[in-house]
């Protein structure tokens, strides 16, 4: 084989993987969306509420958070998938950086579902890969696994908005899980020591009395039927969003540098 026949097969071989690398990236939408769908994973109106958040909140800091659901990564890794995505569609705005994807690839019958947050380089000072990581487990997973995928991705986006926003530090979201967890653990065992002790008694005075179970106290299971039995931290309390505000205006160029974390369920 000549010299001439050698570059002709190169270029040949370039252009053929080209054209596979791109059938494997969904194209940027027109019109322009920051939640785009293509797995059927959530509820059109669930969507749309999603789309209606993130685009308030696009429009108010040129900050931009997208959700995209694809059903196959065709075999490369979730990290890896996220970070060329996100460069590819250029989400965030050139020169800030500012943008962030996060990425799911839904369960099926044969394969686990993944998430991956990736975050620009202008994000992750506020969006630490630790932070990430946390967002992935402690917000998106246990929802996923619960099947409510919209609160899911509901939670996800209101943590990285109130992060990206400096609401509060990366820290302080830390501390804040760490308290919440400790004061639901601790709520817990109260509840168990509780029902252990008003049963017990109840117990010991039906054998003698014969009163029996309408001897608990009222005040007893009021406390029990109303109580919500476990706390997540002080940032549960956050609207969705919703109505239409003009629609989204497209990605700005933006840069990845490989941040980000991910989860599997």
């Amino acid at each position: 084989m000549n010299i001439k026949n050698i570059i002709t097969a190169f270029f040949l071989t370039l252009f053929i993987s080209g054209m596979l690398w791109a059938q494997d990236f969904p194209e940027r939408p027109n019109p322009p969306r920051l939640v785009n769908d293509f797995a059927g994973f959530l509820k059109p109106q669930e969507t749309q509420a999603l789309e209606n958040k993130l685009e308030q909140f696009a429009r108010e800091t040129s900050t931009q958070i997208a959700i995209v659901i694809v059903p196959d990564l065709h075999g490369y890794d979730k990290a890896d998938y996220a970070q060329r995505l996100a460069e590819k569609w250029g989400i965030g705005q050139k020169g800030k950086n500012n943008g962030a994807l996060i990425l799911v690839k839904p369960k099926t019958a044969r394969e686990k579902g993944e998430v991956f947050i990736a975050t620009g380089y202008g994000v992750e000072g506020a969006v630490p890969d630790a932070i990430a990581k946390r967002i992935v487990e402690y917000e998106i997973i246990p929802e996923f696994k619960a099947g409510n995928y919209y609160a899911g991705l509901d939670k996800a986006t209101t943590r990285l908005i109130e992060l990206t926003r400096g609401e509060y530090t990366a820290d302080q979201y830390v501390k804040s899980h760490k308290e919440g967890t400790l004061m639901g653990n601790i709520f817990a065992i109260l509840i168990i020591i509780l029902v252990f002790f008003v049963f017990f008694g109840n117990a010991r005075r039906a054998r003698h009395t014969h009163i029996g179970r309408s001897s608990v106290p009222f005040w007893t299971l009021f406390f029990l039927g109303g109580s919500g039995g476990h706390s997540s931290g002080s940032f549960n309390n956050f609207s969705s969003g919703s109505g239409s505000f003009g629609g989204f205006g497209g990605f700005g160029g933006g840069s990845f540098g490989g941040g980000g974390a991910g989860g599997s369920w």
